[in-house]
Formats: structure tokens, sequence, C-alpha cells
């Protein structure tokens, strides 16, 4: 029982303030009404990830996802969400790994993969919400049939 106790202290006094904050918000696990992209991820560890990207006017807006995984994974992904909130796009496409890593000050090295599956997960959402407004715009020359 004590050692379990002392692990359990360890997490706690291991961790910075924002990497736990990061670790147990679940406000952004939703999915929106209508989002411009949407990117999946699935890392080795097997934890996956869907991205839910609302941009308007050239800047995200909002960023939600759905998570089957760990709560370092849930941190990643929530430091993605403040990291890159209210950027424009061309910002928004320069986040990394590493800067997740160094936001959240306290990720452990061996879940440094959470980090990339969540930004992975994030870049595949803005590669669709690309996808999506290049259709949108052929949408009013439609070829003759």
């Amino acid at each position: 029982m004590d050692e379990t106790k002392n692990t359990n202290e360890d997490f706690w006094q291991e961790h910075a303030l924002v990497f736990l904050e990061m670790a147990f918000r679940t406000d952004r696990q939703k999915r929106p009404a209508h989002p411009s992209g949407i990117g999946h991820n699935v890392g080795a560890c097997r934890d996956s990830i869907t991205m839910f990207v609302v941009v308007r006017d050239g800047a995200v807006q909002e960023i939600a996802y759905e998570l089957d995984g760990c709560l370092h994974t849930n941190a990643c992904a929530n430091a993605v969400a403040e990291i890159v909130q209210g950027h424009d796009l061309e910002t928004a496409w320069k986040i990394t790994p590493e800067m997740v890593a160094d936001y959240l000050q306290t990720l452990p090295a061996d879940h440094f993969h959470c980090a990339e599956l969540a930004v992975g997960a994030f870049y595949k959402a803005l590669t669709d919400c690309r996808q999506n407004s290049r259709k949108d715009w052929q949408a009013g020359y439609r070829r003759p049939a």
C-alpha cells in the first residue's frame, strides 16, 4: 500500500502544473458540428487520436479531438490546441513534437511518441482542411458533361 501511495505522490510531484492541466483537461474531447478538416493517427503504442480543426478567416478557431489513449497523449493533444489555436495557418503548420514537449515541460522521454502522434493527427487535419477548401473553390467550376 505504501509503495502505491509513493508512486502516486511521485507522479504529482514530478510533473509541471502545465503538464497536469493538459493531461486532465477534457473539454476539447468532442466532435465539432462542422469541422474544416479531420485527421486521424494511430501510434505504435496503439493510442489513436482524431483531430478536428475549425478554420475561419485563415486562422485556427477551434481544435477538438477524440482520443483512445493514455493521459500523455491527452496532454499532447491539448498542448497542440493551446499552441496553435488563434494563429494563422502558416504558423499552425510550423508546430513540431519538440514544441509540444517543451510546452508541457515534463513529458517523459519515453512518451515523446505521444507528441508525434498528436502533431501527426493535427497535420492530417490541416491537410484535409486544405483539400476541402480546394474542393469548395472548384465546386463552382464544373466541367460540362
